[in-house]
């Protein structure tokens, strides 16, 4: 359970990290929208684990791996954005949110299940 602090903490990095990927983004990962879906923040403050989407892009190992090697500059944009805001800029982590997958997946197997004959009711 995240305290308030963390939560606003979070709140604070997902909209600045929003906008330095809309604006600068596209010089690392050309043609491809990223979403910012989710950033928890550890209890002192010090990692940050985001959660990205990626639109456009058929291979997100590749477009989360370009990320990551990008982490320090994302980090020194981020600490130049909230340096007014917080003592220390966290640590980055950054993982793949894959619930539209699998959102995808589970609707898949609901079709399948909902076009399967129902089987009788066996009263005794």
């Amino acid at each position: 359970m995240e305290s308030k602090r963390q939560q606003k903490f979070a709140g604070i990095i997902q909209k600045d990290l929003a906008e330095i990927f809309q604006r600068e983004g596209m010089r690392f990962l050309p043609n491809t929208l990223v979403t910012i879906t989710k950033v928890r923040v550890t209890p002192d403050l010090a990692i940050a684990r985001i959660f990205l989407s990626f639109f456009n892009n058929q291979n997100t190992s590749l477009a989360l791996n370009t990320v990551k090697a990008h982490a320090s500059e994302i980090r020194y944009k981020l600490g130049a954005r909230i340096k007014n805001q917080a003592r220390i800029v966290p640590h980055l982590e950054f993982f793949v949110d894959d619930t539209n997958e699998y959102v995808e997946r589970m609707d898949k197997v609901f079709d399948k299940i909902s076009k399967e004959p129902r089987q009788p009711d066996t009263e005794d």
